[in-house]
């Protein structure tokens, strides 16, 4: 009873506090400095140290200094440091090259209409490099995109097969590993160091949300468990990052219930969320996978109120907690229909940030999606809804993250 009263009043504060939001806008840019207690505190965040890749061991391929900023980062390069951007079309915009040059992005997303070849984007990869290697971040840029295999890819090539093709083969291991290491291979080719895959899902019923463009290994656990280990760990093994998705689980979800469009709950009992959604998610982390993506669906057995990806019941109790993850955590879209309750990207970005999300995603092929995303995180931290603490334990996971790629 005492239990279900402090989750009563938590989801009372929060429900609050995006009221708040609502009505004073948190994407409203940050006007000055910050104070000067603050901004002393801000200043510490380069001196701590912390290089350890989520999973693994240290890598710093680029050298030292590359496992954290330099000194003298402002709020806002502090708080890009939590912001994949995106952009429409073929060529990059003037203002996103600003964006990094300036130090306040974390990465990139590429979408297929970004793609027209491997010339053309590794020729874009090599610009936007080049754009931060003039920034005051030393770290290399995070250049993403969702390669699944099948039907979801953004490159051409490598992996051809679907997960649920894999998960039917006669030795769904083995070609989920060669699926990795082909997936892997592909994006370092043109400068890519981070997949958003492989889907962790265990899908129930064929042909259902998940299940319909054959993005799951299997309607069985074990088998789900079992590919994802073998892709994430060859897939690693090329330098490439992996993001295992949609934590807890959208195998439950039915074909008409995509987060994309809009609201999605899914009344998966406590018992069957963690037997089955979240069973592949321990082999995962065991693995080293260094990002894990949150779902935007609510799940009413963890958190009646909040999508997983703006819950802290679900990533700090559930992923950080109970199953122990120490690695990156990224966000699905932010302009989800999913969210529609929950204000603008701005907003929504707030919240996740306070769920304990390390990355947010802005995936609208806007770049000032992106600037009005940072802004916020800075204006946030700067008045103190984001805690000191918590951001930059964020900020540093994903510093060291950064050090650990290519």
């Amino acid at each position: 009873m005492d239990d279900d009263l402090a989750q009563s009043r938590f989801a009372a504060a929060r429900r609050d506090l995006l009221r708040k939001l609502l009505v004073l806008g948190a994407a409203a840019p940050l006007a000055g400095a910050l104070s000067g207690a603050q901004a002393a505190a801000a200043q510490q965040y380069p001196t701590l140290r912390g290089s350890q890749s989520p999973g693994g061991p240290t890598v710093q391929p680029h050298g030292a200094p590359a496992s954290r900023p330099r000194a003298g980062l402002t709020p806002q390069q502090l708080a890009g440091q939590r912001v994949i951007f995106s952009y429409p079309g073929l060529t990059v915009p003037a203002a996103l090259l600003q964006q990094i040059t300036a130090g306040e992005a974390a990465g990139v997303i590429f979408f297929g209409e970004n793609i027209s070849g491997d010339a053309q984007i590794a020729s874009v990869v090599s610009q936007l490099r080049q754009a931060q290697q003039q920034s005051p971040v030393p770290s290399p840029l995070l250049l993403m995109t969702d390669q699944e295999g099948g039907l979801v890819r953004r490159l051409p090539g490598a992996p051809a097969a679907s997960e649920k093709q894999i998960g039917e083969s006669a030795n769904p291991a083995v070609a989920a590993g060669q699926a990795g290491t082909g997936a892997g291979q592909n994006l370092a080719s043109v400068g890519m160091n981070v997949n958003l895959a492989p889907v962790l899902d265990v899908f129930r019923k064929s042909g259902n949300f998940i299940d319909q463009f054959q993005r799951s290994y299997s309607s069985k656990a074990p088998t789900v468990t079992s590919c994802g280990k073998a892709f994430i760990t060859a897939q690693q093994r090329t330098g490439v990052a992996a993001t295992a998705k949609h934590f807890p689980g959208l195998g439950a979800a039915t074909r008409s219930q995509d987060t994309d469009a809009g609201p999605v709950t899914l009344t998966v009992p406590l018992a069957t969320l963690r037997s089955t959604d979240e069973a592949p998610y321990p082999a995962a982390i065991s693995a080293g996978v260094r990002l894990i993506m949150a779902s935007w669906a609510i799940y009413p057995a963890l958190d009646a109120a909040f999508p997983a990806g703006l819950s802290p019941a679900v990533i700090g109790g559930e992923l950080r907690g109970r199953l122990g993850y120490q690695g990156v955590t990224i966000t699905d879209a932010l302009e989800a229909g999913a969210l529609a309750a929950f204000g603008t990207s701005a907003q929504r970005a707030v919240l996740a940030a306070q769920a304990g999300m390390d990355l947010i995603l802005c995936a609208a092929r806007d770049v000032t999606q992106g600037q009005a995303v940072t802004s916020a995180l800075a204006s946030a931290f700067g008045n103190g809804q984001l805690p000191l603490a918590a951001f930059t334990a964020a900020v540093q996971r994903v510093t060291a993250l950064r050090a650990a790629v290519h």
